[in-house]
């Protein structure tokens, strides 16, 4: 996986030793989304286009046709913000694009891909997959047609603690992998138990569509870290299918099974909702988690309504991914493996005292 380098300023305290003086850090660290955003994108760009500016040949001599097979984009603003970051780069580069919708259903997403192939009408497939293992079979044949393929947001394959393309002439892979998500909430939790001085310390774990590709690396990563830690226990489980309503729903039946419950952690539509059942039933005692990093849920953080989140970078993922697919269908070139948060402020661990280093990329 190429691993891109824009860190912050030096001393850059590990996740487990933070300096007491936060302001301090604040001064020395200042990290923006954004810039990250602009760092990725030059180096993306010198990386894969292998040509001088001078050279138009190696961004216009080909027309770029392509496919966006979203994981599910109506009702997630998480996948609305990279959907409109992939519309948006690929107008700027010139290329058409045709947007096809799963609804985070793996078989539908199977079909419109195979569809798609059927078609002859594309030359470059953007896939942010429901099922990536499920997928290494169609992804083989559109290579075999001539297509290019790029992953991006969740991995095209069976190793969900991968950023590294995992289909042999894949033309690259965005992505900040699943396990490696839920390893960082994880390490919110742990945070979370230990401000709230509770022992046993009691979760409640939300999925969004349990058994996709996303959920499955997450909770992997998540239980790396909680297996380590003998006095936190997952005591409830819910589904929030990336909707507040879901996780309205979720969190009041895990407040009936768990009452004691000290820490809920979910994606952040899902602790919106978890919010909204923790405020109706007056507990101000759970620690909220969230995963996302939302400009909704860093708001939560930022006023000390949730402990932390977790960010992830949709526009970010998008504008990569289209750049990446395009330069591969007009040049040839790949770009290999690419984590876009790989060097966030504090390894992605945000929480009251960092907020103000992380900035949201969609509305949550």
């Amino acid at each position: 996986m190429r691993r891109l380098s824009f860190k912050p300023a030096a001393n850059n305290p590990s996740v487990t030793s933070r300096p007491a003086d936060q302001s301090q850090r604040r001064k020395t660290r200042k990290t923006a989304a954004m810039g990250i955003v602009a760092a990725i994108a030059l180096t993306l760009s010198a990386c894969s286009t292998g040509s001088s500016a001078a050279d138009p040949s190696a961004t216009s001599a080909k027309a770029a046709n392509i496919a966006y097979f979203a994981f599910a984009v109506s009702g997630n603003s998480f996948a609305t913000a990279q959907a409109d970051s992939v519309k948006a780069e690929a107008k700027a580069d010139g290329a058409t694009l045709a947007v096809f919708d799963a609804a985070g259903n793996a078989q539908k997403q199977y079909s419109q891909i195979q569809d798609a192939l059927a078609s002859g009408k594309y030359n470059g497939f953007l896939i942010d997959a429901v099922d990536g293992a499920g997928l290494v079979s169609v992804v083989k044949q559109a290579l075999t047609q001539g297509i290019k393929v790029v992953g991006v947001n969740s991995a095209l394959g069976p190793d969900l603690a991968s950023a590294d393309p995992q289909v042999p002439g894949m033309s690259g892979s965005i992505v900040q992998p699943a396990v490696a998500r839920g390893i960082t909430g994880g390490k919110l939790v742990v945070e979370a138990c230990a401000a709230a001085k509770k022992n046993p310390c009691q979760v409640a774990y939300v999925f969004n569509y349990k058994g996709t590709g996303v959920d499955t690396g997450t909770r992997q990563g998540f239980d790396q870290v909680i297996d380590k830690e003998p006095t936190i226990k997952v005591v409830a489980e819910g589904q929030a299918m990336y909707s507040a309503a879901g996780g309205l729903s979720a969190t009041q039946t895990i407040l009936q099974q768990a009452p004691g419950v000290n820490v809920v952690f979910g994606a952040d539509q899902g602790m919106q909702g978890a919010t909204q059942a923790l405020q109706s039933a007056k507990n101000n005692n759970v620690l909220v988690v969230g995963m996302g990093g939302s400009q909704a849920g860093l708001a939560r953080v930022k006023s000390g309504e949730w402990f932390g989140d977790v960010p992830v970078l949709p526009s970010t993922q998008g504008k990569l991914g289209t750049e990446a697919i395009v330069n591969a269908v007009r040049s040839g070139k790949s770009v290999g493996g690419v984590n876009p948060a790989a060097d966030l402020p504090d390894a992605g661990l945000a929480t009251t005292g960092n907020i103000d280093q992380f900035t949201g990329q969609w509305a949550g």
